[in-house]
Parts: C-alpha cells; sequence; structure tokens
C-alpha cells in the first residue's frame, strides 16, 4: 500500500523573542513531518516551545527562519491576507479554554467561520446543526455556553474547528481543562472523527493519556524535538 504524503513539512524552524529586553529562543531548528490522515501528539515540559511551534506551522505567528510546507504551498509565500484565507478554509482550531463567544448560542459560535468565509446564513445554520449533531450534541444549539458542561463546551469547539470540513486540526490543550472521564470522551470523539474523516490532527498536551490515544507522539525541549520527529 502506498504510503501517505507529507500533509504538513517544516524544517529548520527558528523562533526569537524579546521579552523584557531579554532575547528568547522558543525553536532552535525544529524538524517536524505530518502525514495526510495522522494523529500526533506535541509533548514537553511548560516552555519547550510546543505552543510556539504549533502557531509557526498553522500560520498564526511567524517564524525567523526555515521552511513550512503545508498540503504542497510554502507558507513563507503566502500573503497575510492569504494565509487568513487559507486558515479559514482548511484548518480548525480547538483551544484549552474554548474561546467561545459568551453572548452567541452555541450554533452561532460553530457557524461564524463559515458566515466569516462569505457561505450564506441559511448554509452556515444547516451545516452548524449538523457537526453539532455529529459531536453528539443535537439538542443545545439554542443554548448560551455558559449553560453547559466543560465537556459539551469543548464539544461545541470542536464543532466549530470541524464545521468548515478542515484537512488539518490543531488542537492546544483541548482537554487540559477537563476531568479524566470527560478526557477519555473527548478523545473518543477526536480519534472517531480522525478515523472516519482522515482529517490531520496535532495535539499539543502534557497529558501521557492523551498523547496516547495519538498515532505518533513527538517530544521536545529546549526548543527542540528530541525524540519522534
Amino acid at each position: 500500500m502506498a504510503q501517505e504524503p507529507n500533509i504538513i513539512s517544516a524544517r529548520g524552524i527558528h523562533k526569537t523573542y524579546n521579552a523584557n529586553g531579554v532575547r528568547v529562543y522558543a525553536l532552535k531548528g525544529v524538524d517536524f513531518a505530518v502525514k495526510r490522515g495522522e494523529m500526533v501528539g506535541v509533548m514537553g515540559p511548560s516552555g519547550c516551545g510546543k505552543t510556539t511551534l504549533l502557531n509557526c506551522l498553522s500560520g498564526l505567528d511567524r517564524f525567523d527562519q526555515g521552511e513550512v510546507e503545508i498540503e504542497g504551498t510554502q507558507l513563507p509565500s503566502m500573503t497575510d491576507d492569504q494565509r487568513t484565507e487559507y486558515r479559514a478554509r482548511r484548518m480548525g482550531f480547538v483551544f484549552q479554554l474554548y474561546n467561545l463567544l459568551p453572548a452567541l448560542s452555541n450554533v452561532e459560535n460553530v457557524e461564524m467561520p463559515l458566515l466569516l468565509s462569505g457561505i450564506s446564513s441559511s448554509r452556515s445554520r444547516r451545516r452548524a446543526l449538523e457537526v453539532l449533531e455529529m459531536v453528539g450534541l443535537p439538542g443545545v444549539a439554542g443554548r448560551l455556553p455558559a449553560e453547559l458542561s466543560g465537556g459539551q463546551r469543548q464539544r461545541v469547539a470542536i464543532a466549530r474547528a470541524l464545521v468548515n470540513e478542515p484537512a488539518i486540526i490543531w488542537a492546544d490543550e483541548p482537554t487540559g481543562d477537563l476531568d479524566s472521564d470527560t478526557t477519555e470522551e473527548i478523545m473518543d470523539l477526536l480519534c472517531r472523527l480522525n478515523k472516519e474523516n482522515r482529517q490531520t490532527f496535532v495535539l499539543v498536551t502534557h497529558s501521557d493519556e492523551v498523547a496516547g490515544r495519538a498515532d505518533r507522539i513527538v517530544r521536545m525541549r529546549d526548543g527542540l524535538v528530541v525524540d519522534g520527529r
């Protein structure tokens, strides 16, 4: 059987920050690759560069040196507008603290990426309701995020990440704020979506249990990948 091609390829990624006049070397020449349809867990101690790497690979943050190729396109060759448009069409994001807009209903939160991409309100609403059902929350569309449990809010956030049918989903500590039972439920959901939809997942996590559900674990230390590249 033919091997899946890389959907993400990064070579020699360097990233520095200035923090109160001190130069911080966040990434020191990272090589990183993910095959299409793979679920990869990125682990390492706090401050090792995990979230910085995710932000650089997804185009949320610029890097100083190196190459990042996503689906065959060099990220640095895109303009800011092209990167924003590409993220809206081909990427989804899940964060530890959900990042849901509290004044909007759950279905309004989920449909937001589609509306911002210019999809009609009727099509956006149909798709958002469809995806809420897919993540096991068919009855919460009209409620506010504050009316849900932490696990349910994270499911809404996952639905929002999935609504545009992205090729890649980036998840930064997606279970960091959840208890162990809810963590298992969320990971069951992510693994099912990964297998059924063949979407690529990159998960930044401190949890051995979460990383253990991935196809492969990449370990970082002091701005470098030290294992599993």
